[in-house]
């Protein structure tokens, strides 16, 4: 049994082979060239116009070079939950690519034996001839394995989360501080004018860079309008309670009153559960993310909006730009993808998608018509 069986990985998708678009090598006369198509995205007030553009500007370029066979390797945390909309992108890609590949995650392990068992997978991956891997690391324990890969030629491309960007050519998928900026700008539109304090449910505490990335981009945005912030840490190992007693001594100690609350992880419902508490239950609220306590608290009106990360969007581009980074090359790829990459010119900016509470239905049906339902 290979290191993968041992592992007891699980794989999504069986594996896709190259057939569907072969090198134009060896054409016979008259035989044509086969070209790179994307199956059409549903159009609708919620499909990302820019980033599906940029990709069809992509499959162009590399439309304009002979179609090669690839191998590569997407792994992920997991296959299920949170990664599934990602796995499904990622099927789907390497599906129109024509690509030998497979998406695999670590399932049955605690967060340490998923760490090595992702390590090895890599390492696995490259030893049986993958020239692209994306992974979505879970941190430094896939950092050497990573160097290892690129060191052998391998263009290694990150997803979800990163590792420090020397070794692997991109990072896709949603840029912390931006979508921090994002949903204070959400917030602006519903506060009165200031004077007035904003509570923010984020993170300010040292070893998670992203947590604090995204409660910066948000505080960033709403002192530059004039409000004053509060920022109660949110504490996502306790229960509701333990979190909304932190929180109801900020917000009752803020001078001036609180006028709005933003809460930027998957508990931000807890800012609609504070709101009632403190006899403030009219309060403009946004959050993050599409826990069924948010989505119930968007359908009673107690939540202007929530902003949701693209994770079937993170798992359909890498593929597409693992492809094209052999075809066009890294540098191509790049000047490709640039308007992706505005505030960092090693990242891809996969955005988030901004669900106003009135239409819950309405993006529940966006994501099931792109296979992208959790």
């Amino acid at each position: 049994m290979t290191m993968m069986g041992r592992c007891r990985m699980a794989v999504c998708g069986l594996t896709l082979m190259t057939a569907a678009c072969g090198s134009s090598e060896h054409l016979d006369e008259g035989e044509k060239v086969a070209f790179l198509t994307r199956a059409p995205t549903p159009a609708g007030e919620f499909t990302p116009v820019q980033l599906e553009a940029t990709l069809d500007s992509l499959v162009a370029e590399m439309n304009k070079n002979p179609i090669e066979p690839m191998h590569m390797a997407i792994l992920l945390k997991n296959i299920t939950g949170f990664f599934a909309p990602v796995a499904t992108g990622a099927n789907r890609a390497m599906s129109e690519l024509g690509v030998t590949g497979n998406v695999f995650g670590p399932t049955g392990n605690d967060d340490d034996e998923a760490q090595v068992i992702q390590a090895k997978q890599l390492k696995e991956m490259v030893a049986i001839g993958a020239e692209g891997i994306g992974v979505a690391p879970f941190g430094d324990a896939q950092k050497e394995a990573i160097d290892e890969a690129v060191a052998k030629g391998v263009h290694v491309v990150t997803l979800d989360t990163d590792v420090a960007p020397d070794k692997r050519s991109l990072y896709v998928g949603t840029l912390n501080r931006s979508a921090g900026a994002t949903a204070a700008k959400t917030l602006l539109a519903h506060l009165p004018p200031p004077p007035g304090t904003v509570m923010i449910h984020g993170h300010i505490v040292e070893g998670w860079a992203d947590g604090i990335d995204r409660t910066q981009g948000a505080q960033e945005v709403l002192e530059g309008a004039g409000y004053k912030v509060v920022t109660a840490q949110a504490f996502f190992d306790s229960d509701d309670q333990f979190d909304l007693d932190w929180m109801r001594f900020q917000f009752e100690q803020a001078d001036p009153p609180v006028v709005g609350m933003a809460g930027l992880f998957d508990i931000s419902y807890r800012c609609a559960m504070l709101a009632e508490l403190v006899g403030k239950p009219e309060l403009p609220i946004v959050t993050f993310d599409f826990d069924p306590k948010t989505v119930e608290y968007m359908r009673q009106g107690r939540i202007k909006a929530t902003h949701t990360q693209r994770q079937y969007y993170e798992g359909y581009l890498a593929p597409y730009i693992i492809y094209g980074i052999k075809i066009i090359g890294l540098d191509a790829t790049k000047q490709i993808l640039s308007p992706l990459m505005m505030d960092d010119p090693s990242r891809v900016n996969t955005g988030v998608d901004v669900v106003p509470g009135n239409k819950v239905d309405e993006y529940y049906a966006f994501l099931h018509k792109i296979g992208a339902s959790q």
